[in-house]
């Protein structure tokens, strides 16, 4: 009869001690690892490092937070690794910039597929082009950007939305520029303009704003140009504050008409990719639905975080607002990554001239 007792005590306590495992919060006792797909010194990673602060108060199980920054071909290295090769244990979690646009130009390069990848949050963007100051007399307006001569375009790789973006407004502006690509992340190419090596640079708000604007705007070491944006039929959350304009009305201002034709229509056409969601948060394939609905549940409450929001105000100048589910994001996601064929081929032939 004891040993019966006994039987039954610990098949009572192996069952109390399952059902406190499964009310436990996924994450308790557990460490994530926010890859960002940038170097450290980007706007990717500005904005990254300012989410990886505050998310872990936000979820359950309150884990430690620490980042990491994987770079290289404009993002494609950090994305494919997440994929691939980071543990799909909902310990990794991506904070990629740039991806969906690279995908959906061509998304053989990705193993696993991107589409498969579980995506939380997306976040649209704007980016901003500027020039060096010295590069024309008299440059003083954004306008003036057709007087000058003799102009260097640094970029990331030649089949990031930045860079395709950059070359595809001066084509249309008509001014002649040189093009040299391969920066790693923004930081090099920032230097590199200081330096002189190129003169005209574009980069996102977070480091725009807190790095851009005070070491060479506000010295008057450089000018902006115009932005570019998801929406053109309304001014971007991102860009208040700044007078800054938009693509299409500075090419109107300059040129007297609106911006129209071939190369519009697929400029257009990569903005509503990064415009939608520039910034991403995924888990690669596999990783548990607690996971996900754990992070997204504290990307919901992070929206909220007044604390969050005045350090963002003071360090990036704008609160970054994440869409997450519902609707659900993953369909989300792959309805923008299904770029049409005609622009998959527009651009991919855009991008090749630019090696020749």
């Amino acid at each position: 009869m004891r040993q019966a007792l006994h039987v039954i005590l610990a098949a009572l306590l192996a069952l109390g001690a399952t059902a406190a495992r499964a009310d436990a919060p996924f994450y308790k006792n557990k460490r994530l690892t926010l890859l960002i797909n940038f170097a450290v010194g980007g706007p990717a990673d500005v904005e990254g490092r300012l989410f990886a602060k505050y998310i872990g108060r936000h979820i359950a199980g309150q884990p430690g937070v620490l980042v990491q920054n994987m770079d290289g071909a404009g993002g494609v290295v950090g994305a494919k690794y997440l994929g691939a090769v980071a543990p799909k244990d909902g310990t990794v979690v991506g904070y990629f910039t740039g991806t969906g646009f690279i995908y959906a130009l061509d998304p053989s390069r990705f193993d696993p597929d991107f589409n498969d990848y579980g995506f939380v949050a997306i976040q649209g963007g704007a980016t901003v082009a500027y020039v060096r100051s010295d590069v024309a007399p008299g440059l003083k307006d954004a306008t003036d950007i057709v007087k000058a001569h003799g102009l260097i375009v640094g970029g990331l790789s030649v089949d990031t939305s930045k860079d395709v973006r950059t070359r595809l407004a001066l084509d249309m502006l008509g001014v002649k520029y040189k093009y040299v690509t391969g920066y790693r992340s923004s930081a090099p190419a920032r230097l590199a303009l200081e330096r002189g090596e190129i003169n005209i640079f574009a980069e996102s708000t977070p480091s725009y704003r807190s790095i851009v604007v005070p070491g060479l705007i506000d010295t008057g070491r450089a000018i902006a140009l115009w932005y570019d944006s998801g929406d053109f039929t309304k001014p971007s959350s991102q860009m208040a504050g700044l007078p800054i304009l938009p693509f299409d009305a500075l090419y109107q201002r300059i040129k007297g008409a609106p911006p129209s034709g071939p190369l519009w229509d697929n400029y257009r056409a990569i903005n509503s990719i990064e415009g939608a969601m520039l910034r991403m948060i995924c888990f690669p394939p596999g990783t548990p639905r607690e996971a996900r609905e754990a992070l997204a549940t504290a990307i919901a409450a992070l929206n909220s975080d007044k604390d969050h929001a005045a350090e963002a105000m003071s360090t990036i100048g704008f609160v970054p607002e994440w869409a997450v589910g519902p609707p659900d994001v993953n369909q989300t996601v792959r309805e923008v990554l299904a770029m049409p064929p005609e622009v998959r081929g527009f651009i991919a032939d855009y991008i090749k001239a630019a090696n020749k």
